[in-house]
Protein backbone atom coordinates (compact mmCIF):
# COMPACT_ATOMS: atom_id res chain seq x y z
CA UNK A 1 0.00 0.00 0.00
CA UNK A 2 1.31 3.46 -0.94
CA UNK A 3 1.79 5.67 2.11
CA UNK A 4 0.61 9.27 1.75
CA UNK A 5 3.63 11.51 2.14
CA UNK A 6 3.49 14.99 3.62
CA UNK A 7 4.98 17.77 1.51
CA UNK A 8 7.71 19.80 3.24
CA UNK A 9 8.75 23.27 2.12
CA UNK A 10 11.73 25.08 3.67
CA UNK A 11 11.42 28.86 3.81
CA UNK A 12 14.85 30.44 3.82
CA UNK A 13 16.13 33.98 3.69
CA UNK A 14 18.02 36.45 5.81
CA UNK A 15 16.53 38.32 8.77
CA UNK A 16 13.75 40.71 7.80
CA UNK A 17 13.56 39.59 4.16
CA UNK A 18 9.83 38.79 4.25
CA UNK A 19 9.62 35.06 5.02
CA UNK A 20 6.81 35.28 7.57
CA UNK A 21 4.78 37.50 5.23
CA UNK A 22 5.09 34.84 2.54
CA UNK A 23 4.26 32.11 5.04
CA UNK A 24 1.00 33.71 6.15
CA UNK A 25 -0.10 34.13 2.53
CA UNK A 26 0.80 30.51 1.72
CA UNK A 27 -1.12 29.22 4.74
CA UNK A 28 -4.23 31.13 3.66
CA UNK A 29 -3.92 29.83 0.10
CA UNK A 30 -3.53 26.16 0.99
CA UNK A 31 -6.20 26.29 3.70
CA UNK A 32 -8.69 27.80 1.26
CA UNK A 33 -7.73 25.06 -1.21
CA UNK A 34 -8.82 22.41 1.27
CA UNK A 35 -5.32 21.44 2.38
CA UNK A 36 -4.13 21.23 5.99
CA UNK A 37 -0.87 23.16 6.58
CA UNK A 38 1.39 22.96 9.63
CA UNK A 39 4.37 25.10 10.60
CA UNK A 40 7.74 24.60 12.25
CA UNK A 41 9.07 28.02 13.21
CA UNK A 42 12.62 28.59 14.39
CA UNK A 43 13.84 31.63 16.35
CA UNK A 44 17.29 32.17 17.79
CA UNK A 45 15.67 34.27 20.52
CA UNK A 46 13.78 32.91 23.52
CA UNK A 47 10.29 33.80 22.24
CA UNK A 48 8.45 33.20 18.98
CA UNK A 49 7.14 36.59 17.95
CA UNK A 50 6.61 35.82 14.27
CA UNK A 51 4.37 32.95 15.35
CA UNK A 52 1.84 35.53 16.52
CA UNK A 53 1.13 36.19 12.85
CA UNK A 54 -0.01 32.59 12.31
CA UNK A 55 -3.64 31.72 12.96
CA UNK A 56 -4.16 29.54 16.02
CA UNK A 57 -5.96 26.89 13.94
CA UNK A 58 -2.71 25.97 12.21
CA UNK A 59 -0.64 23.32 14.07
CA UNK A 60 2.73 24.85 14.91
CA UNK A 61 5.92 23.65 16.55
CA UNK A 62 8.29 26.27 17.95
CA UNK A 63 12.05 25.79 18.08
CA UNK A 64 13.42 28.60 20.24
CA UNK A 65 16.77 29.70 21.58
CA UNK A 66 18.96 28.23 18.86
CA UNK A 67 19.46 27.87 15.14
CA UNK A 68 17.64 25.04 13.40
CA UNK A 69 20.74 23.99 11.48
CA UNK A 70 23.05 23.44 14.46
CA UNK A 71 22.02 23.64 18.12
CA UNK A 72 18.40 22.75 17.33
CA UNK A 73 19.06 20.02 14.77
CA UNK A 74 17.68 17.19 16.91
CA UNK A 75 14.70 19.35 17.85
CA UNK A 76 13.80 19.68 14.17
CA UNK A 77 13.57 15.91 13.78
CA UNK A 78 11.39 15.70 16.89
CA UNK A 79 9.12 18.48 15.65
CA UNK A 80 8.71 16.80 12.28
CA UNK A 81 7.89 13.51 13.99
CA UNK A 82 5.27 15.10 16.26
CA UNK A 83 3.53 17.07 13.52
CA UNK A 84 3.58 14.28 10.95
CA UNK A 85 2.21 11.58 13.23
CA UNK A 86 -0.06 13.53 15.56
CA UNK A 87 -1.43 16.30 13.34
CA UNK A 88 -1.20 14.51 9.97
CA UNK A 89 -1.08 17.69 7.86
CA UNK A 90 -0.87 17.79 4.09
CA UNK A 91 1.98 20.32 4.09
CA UNK A 92 4.65 21.36 6.60
CA UNK A 93 6.34 24.73 6.20
CA UNK A 94 9.68 25.05 7.99
CA UNK A 95 10.50 28.71 8.50
CA UNK A 96 14.14 28.76 9.47
CA UNK A 97 15.76 31.55 11.40
CA UNK A 98 17.36 34.10 9.10
CA UNK A 99 20.86 32.93 10.01
CA UNK A 100 20.32 29.29 9.05
CA UNK A 101 22.15 27.64 6.19
CA UNK A 102 19.46 25.70 4.28
CA UNK A 103 21.88 22.97 3.24
CA UNK A 104 21.98 21.81 6.84
CA UNK A 105 18.19 21.79 7.02
CA UNK A 106 18.02 19.79 3.79
CA UNK A 107 20.26 17.20 5.42
CA UNK A 108 18.06 17.01 8.51
CA UNK A 109 14.73 16.83 6.67
CA UNK A 110 15.95 14.21 4.22
CA UNK A 111 17.34 12.16 7.11
CA UNK A 112 13.92 12.32 8.78
CA UNK A 113 12.18 11.32 5.56
CA UNK A 114 13.83 7.92 5.87
CA UNK A 115 11.62 7.10 8.87
CA UNK A 116 8.70 9.54 8.50
CA UNK A 117 6.08 9.93 5.74
CA UNK A 118 7.47 13.32 4.66
CA UNK A 119 8.98 14.53 1.43
CA UNK A 120 11.05 17.67 0.95
CA UNK A 121 9.77 19.31 -2.20
CA UNK A 122 11.55 22.65 -2.35
CA UNK A 123 13.57 25.38 -0.69
CA UNK A 124 11.99 28.80 -1.13
CA UNK A 125 14.33 31.71 -0.45
CA UNK A 126 13.20 35.31 0.09
CA UNK A 127 15.85 37.94 -0.60
CA UNK A 128 15.77 41.56 0.53
CA UNK A 129 16.96 43.12 -2.73
CA UNK A 130 18.31 46.32 -1.20
CA UNK A 131 20.12 44.49 1.61
CA UNK A 132 21.70 42.16 -0.95
CA UNK A 133 23.04 45.10 -2.93
CA UNK A 134 24.32 46.88 0.18
CA UNK A 135 26.27 43.79 1.24
CA UNK A 136 27.68 43.15 -2.23
CA UNK A 137 28.89 46.75 -2.55
CA UNK A 138 30.25 47.36 0.95
CA UNK A 139 31.02 44.04 2.63
CA UNK A 140 31.76 40.47 1.66
CA UNK A 141 31.91 38.95 5.11
CA UNK A 142 30.07 36.09 6.77
CA UNK A 143 26.60 37.56 6.34
CA UNK A 144 27.19 38.01 2.63
CA UNK A 145 28.41 34.42 2.25
CA UNK A 146 25.43 33.11 4.20
CA UNK A 147 23.00 35.00 1.98
CA UNK A 148 24.84 33.55 -1.01
CA UNK A 149 24.27 30.01 0.30
CA UNK A 150 20.59 30.70 0.92
CA UNK A 151 20.22 31.84 -2.68
CA UNK A 152 22.22 28.93 -4.11
CA UNK A 153 20.00 26.36 -2.39
CA UNK A 154 16.67 27.71 -3.62
CA UNK A 155 14.22 26.14 -6.03
CA UNK A 156 12.08 29.28 -5.95
CA UNK A 157 13.59 32.72 -5.37
CA UNK A 158 11.70 35.85 -4.36
CA UNK A 159 13.71 39.01 -4.95
CA UNK A 160 11.64 41.04 -2.51
CA UNK A 161 11.19 44.75 -1.75
CA UNK A 162 11.99 45.57 -5.38
CA UNK A 163 10.01 48.79 -5.08
CA UNK A 164 12.93 50.24 -3.10
CA UNK A 165 15.38 49.92 -6.02
CA UNK A 166 15.73 51.89 -9.22
CA UNK A 167 15.93 49.94 -12.53
CA UNK A 168 19.74 49.88 -12.50
CA UNK A 169 19.85 48.57 -8.95
CA UNK A 170 17.22 45.94 -9.71
CA UNK A 171 19.22 44.73 -12.70
CA UNK A 172 22.36 44.55 -10.56
CA UNK A 173 20.54 42.49 -7.92
CA UNK A 174 19.05 40.20 -10.55
CA UNK A 175 22.47 39.60 -12.15
CA UNK A 176 23.97 38.78 -8.77
CA UNK A 177 21.22 36.30 -7.90
CA UNK A 178 21.41 34.66 -11.31
CA UNK A 179 25.18 34.33 -11.05
CA UNK A 180 24.74 32.26 -7.89
CA UNK A 181 21.64 30.35 -8.95
CA UNK A 182 20.73 30.17 -12.65
CA UNK A 183 18.25 27.33 -12.13
CA UNK A 184 15.58 28.52 -9.70
CA UNK A 185 12.36 30.25 -10.65
CA UNK A 186 12.91 33.95 -9.96
CA UNK A 187 10.09 36.28 -8.97
CA UNK A 188 10.33 40.03 -8.38
CA UNK A 189 8.07 40.87 -5.45
CA UNK A 190 6.82 43.56 -3.09
CA UNK A 191 5.55 42.38 0.32
CA UNK A 192 6.40 38.80 -0.81
CA UNK A 193 3.31 38.80 -3.05
CA UNK A 194 3.38 36.01 -5.66
CA UNK A 195 0.96 33.70 -7.41
CA UNK A 196 0.70 30.86 -4.88
CA UNK A 197 0.24 28.39 -7.70
CA UNK A 198 4.00 28.70 -8.16
CA UNK A 199 4.45 27.07 -4.75
CA UNK A 200 1.70 24.53 -5.38
CA UNK A 201 3.41 23.54 -8.63
CA UNK A 202 6.60 22.70 -6.75
CA UNK A 203 4.80 19.68 -5.30
CA UNK A 204 4.87 18.09 -8.74
CA UNK A 205 8.59 18.68 -9.25
CA UNK A 206 11.70 16.99 -7.92
CA UNK A 207 12.40 16.85 -4.20
CA UNK A 208 15.50 19.03 -4.45
CA UNK A 209 16.36 20.65 -7.76
CA UNK A 210 19.85 20.90 -9.27
CA UNK A 211 19.97 24.37 -7.71
CA UNK A 212 21.06 22.76 -4.48
CA UNK A 213 23.88 21.03 -6.27
CA UNK A 214 25.78 17.94 -5.22
CA UNK A 215 29.09 19.76 -5.57
CA UNK A 216 27.91 22.59 -3.29
CA UNK A 217 26.84 20.10 -0.66
CA UNK A 218 30.15 18.29 -0.71
CA UNK A 219 32.20 21.48 -0.69
CA UNK A 220 30.44 23.33 2.13
CA UNK A 221 29.37 20.51 4.43
CA UNK A 222 31.90 17.95 5.55
CA UNK A 223 29.35 16.60 8.02
CA UNK A 224 27.61 14.75 5.17
CA UNK A 225 30.19 12.09 5.93
CA UNK A 226 29.37 12.47 9.67
CA UNK A 227 32.27 14.79 10.46
CA UNK A 228 30.63 17.35 12.75
CA UNK A 229 33.73 19.43 13.49
CA UNK A 230 32.77 22.13 11.01
CA UNK A 231 32.34 25.86 11.62
CA UNK A 232 28.99 27.48 11.03
CA UNK A 233 28.95 30.67 9.02
CA UNK A 234 26.74 32.47 11.56
CA UNK A 235 28.80 32.13 14.74
CA UNK A 236 29.16 35.91 14.73
CA UNK A 237 25.40 36.47 14.97
CA UNK A 238 23.93 37.12 18.41
CA UNK A 239 20.52 37.81 19.95
CA UNK A 240 19.39 39.63 23.07
CA UNK A 241 15.89 39.02 24.48
CA UNK A 242 14.47 41.66 26.83
CA UNK A 243 11.39 41.11 28.97
CA UNK A 244 9.74 44.37 30.06
CA UNK A 245 8.50 44.85 33.61
CA UNK A 246 6.98 48.25 32.84
CA UNK A 247 5.30 49.79 29.82
CA UNK A 248 7.44 52.38 28.04
CA UNK A 249 6.61 55.57 26.17
CA UNK A 250 6.03 54.84 22.49
CA UNK A 251 7.88 57.91 21.21
CA UNK A 252 10.86 57.28 23.47
CA UNK A 253 11.00 53.64 22.39
CA UNK A 254 10.84 54.54 18.70
CA UNK A 255 13.68 57.01 19.17
CA UNK A 256 15.72 54.38 21.04
CA UNK A 257 15.29 51.83 18.23
CA UNK A 258 16.12 54.39 15.54
CA UNK A 259 19.46 55.04 17.27
CA UNK A 260 20.48 51.39 17.67
CA UNK A 261 24.04 50.72 16.49
CA UNK A 262 24.52 49.54 12.93
CA UNK A 263 25.53 46.12 14.27
CA UNK A 264 21.88 45.54 15.31
CA UNK A 265 20.16 44.84 12.02
CA UNK A 266 16.94 43.21 13.22
CA UNK A 267 14.60 43.74 16.15
CA UNK A 268 11.03 42.73 16.86
CA UNK A 269 8.70 42.47 19.79
CA UNK A 270 5.27 42.81 21.35
CA UNK A 271 4.86 45.80 23.65
CA UNK A 272 2.42 47.71 25.81
CA UNK A 273 3.04 51.46 25.73
CA UNK A 274 2.35 53.82 28.60
CA UNK A 275 0.73 56.35 26.27
CA UNK A 276 -1.53 54.00 24.26
CA UNK A 277 -4.27 51.53 25.14
CA UNK A 278 -3.47 48.89 22.48
CA UNK A 279 -0.59 46.44 22.37
CA UNK A 280 1.69 46.54 19.34
CA UNK A 281 4.01 44.25 17.44
CA UNK A 282 7.02 46.14 16.16
CA UNK A 283 9.41 45.12 13.41
CA UNK A 284 12.77 46.73 12.71
CA UNK A 285 14.94 45.64 9.79
CA UNK A 286 17.77 47.53 8.11
CA UNK A 287 16.88 50.87 9.71
CA UNK A 288 13.17 50.68 8.85
CA UNK A 289 10.55 50.41 11.61
CA UNK A 290 6.93 49.30 11.58
CA UNK A 291 4.25 49.07 14.31
CA UNK A 292 1.05 47.00 14.03
CA UNK A 293 -1.78 46.73 16.57
CA UNK A 294 -2.10 43.17 17.82
CA UNK A 295 -4.10 41.06 20.23
CA UNK A 296 -1.64 38.28 21.12
CA UNK A 297 -2.76 34.66 21.30
CA UNK A 298 -2.39 33.34 24.82
CA UNK A 299 -0.44 34.93 27.67
CA UNK A 300 2.35 36.76 25.85
CA UNK A 301 4.61 39.06 27.90
CA UNK A 302 5.96 42.38 26.74
CA UNK A 303 9.19 41.34 25.08
CA UNK A 304 11.67 42.44 22.43
CA UNK A 305 14.40 40.56 20.60
CA UNK A 306 17.46 42.27 19.10
CA UNK A 307 19.58 40.41 16.53
CA UNK A 308 22.87 41.50 15.03
CA UNK A 309 26.60 40.99 14.84
CA UNK A 310 28.88 41.52 17.83
CA UNK A 311 26.86 44.31 19.43
CA UNK A 312 26.83 45.16 23.13
CA UNK A 313 23.93 43.40 24.83
CA UNK A 314 24.63 45.38 28.01
CA UNK A 315 24.25 48.67 26.17
CA UNK A 316 20.89 47.64 24.71
CA UNK A 317 19.70 46.34 28.07
CA UNK A 318 20.76 49.52 29.89
CA UNK A 319 18.94 51.69 27.37
CA UNK A 320 15.72 49.71 27.70
CA UNK A 321 15.87 49.70 31.49
CA UNK A 322 16.27 53.49 31.37
CA UNK A 323 13.12 53.73 29.22
CA UNK A 324 11.24 51.58 31.73
CA UNK A 325 12.45 53.66 34.66
CA UNK A 326 11.49 56.91 32.98
CA UNK A 327 7.99 55.67 32.15
CA UNK A 328 7.50 54.30 35.67
CA UNK A 329 8.51 57.59 37.28
CA UNK A 330 5.98 59.50 35.17
CA UNK A 331 3.14 57.31 36.41
CA UNK A 332 4.00 57.78 40.10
Amino acid sequence: MTVKRITVFVLSGFLGSGKTTLLTKAIDYFTESGRKPAVIMNEIGEVNLDGQMITSEVPMSELLGGCICCSSRGDLASALHELALQEQPDIIFIESTGIANPMEIIDEVTDASLVLPIELKAVITVVDAMHLLDLSRTSRGKTFRLMQEQIRCANLLLLNKTDLLDPAGLKEAEDLVREWNPYAQLQFTVFSLIDMQLIAALEDGERVSPAAGTETMRYEHDHVSHDHHHHHTHSHVMAYTHYFEHAVDSNAFEEFVSKLPQEVYRAKGILSFSDTASRYMFQFAYREMDFVKITPQGNVPDVAVFIGENFSKDAVRSGLLALEAAAASETE
